[in-house]
């Protein structure tokens, strides 16, 4: 063999791999290797091992591991600030070529509420699989406030207005909450005739995110008013409170996506007609992905998908 051929052939690769970078960044985002393991559908040994492949690649140490986390080392510090730029760089490059060939590819990560994702989020997300099967798309649901940029999103669907500053909102549907319960329990009990007889009736009261536990904020001819409401059942799962409106157990303020099949068979009664508060549905995303087409496809077919489905 001549001599310029084995030496190319036994040179080592200088260069680190990009899923190595993916997999240090989620270390670091988790905090340790089980976590990042979890997080990246991997064996811990196996993300230790990439990380040791990582630091015999650049030929440094970049975390310091102790038995309940790890930290940076300055190193890794810098590290950690090209693996970003080079992954935003990858991610650009995939986005181009994507539009170039008119077909979305890549990985989409996506989080949701558990109501609205299982129920609405999910199936349209499998049509997308199917319209665009180059993309990779991985759905988490949660019951509380998400840091999309953090934890690694690209997409948080959103219930509700409160968009924050950092990142681009685009409406995907029109909601809004209404007063509703079962004609069993009005009934027993009567129909709230004015909204301060809320704090006299038992309330099915959901505690989701970070919205104040036990206050409904409501808007009657564009105007906002609080009451306090309180009831012997209360959960943070709103598919739990929905059953319990079912049964007759109170009052529920829930979203029309949700009810509107009820109350037109009748197993639900709408109350307070005057009195909504805004629920709508939105598409959140970092501003690093204004231009990404994996990400601008993903949003488009979801705005197509509910209006359809006239949410």
């Amino acid at each position: 063999m001549p001599p310029c051929v084995f030496l190319m052939t036994h040179k080592k690769n200088t260069a680190p791999l990009p899923e190595d970078l993916r997999v240090f960044l989620t270390v670091i985002r988790k905090a340790g290797f089980a976590a990042a393991a979890d997080e990246l559908g991997l064996s811990p040994a196996y993300v230790s091992k990439r990380i040791q492949i990582l630091e015999s690649t650049l030929a440094t140490r970049l975390l310091h591991r102790t038995s309940r986390r790890v930290a940076l080392t300055e190193d890794g510090e810098r590290v950690q600030r090209w693996a970003l730029r080079i992954l935003e760089d990858f991610q650009q490059l995939s986005d181009e070529l994507s539009d170039a060939h008119d077909s979305p590819r890549g990985r989409l990560h996506l989080c949701c509420s558990f109501g609205f994702g299982r129920k609405h989020v999910a199936p349209a997300l499998s049509l997308l699989a199917e319209q665009h099967p180059d993309l990779e798309i991985r759905l988490d649901l949660f019951d509380r406030v998400v840091d999309i940029i953090n934890e690694g999103f690209d997409l948080e669907i959103r219930v509700g207005d409160d968009i924050p500053g950092q990142h681009i909102g685009r409406q995907l549907v029109s909601n809004r909450r209404i007063l509703c319960a079962a004609p069993s329990y009005l009934q027993r009990r009567g129909p709230p005739l004015q909204i301060s007889d809320l704090e006299q009736h038992d309330c099915l009261v959901i505690k989701e995110r970070d919205n104040a536990f036990g206050i409904w904020s409501l808007e009657r001819d564009g105007a906002q008013e609080n009451v306090r409401v309180r009831g012997p059942l209360s959960s943070n799962n709103g598919e739990i409170a929905l059953q319990w409106a079912l049964d007759g157990r109170g009052v529920l303020l829930r979203s029309l996506w949700d009810v509107r099949p009820l109350l037109e068979q009748g197993e639900l009664v709408q109350v307070l007609h005057d009195y909504t508060q805004s629920a709508n549905v939105w598409a959140v995303y970092p501003t690093r992905l204004a231009h990404s087409g994996k990400l601008r496809a993903c949003v488009e077919f979801l705005q197509g998908h509910f209006k359809s489905l006239s949410l």
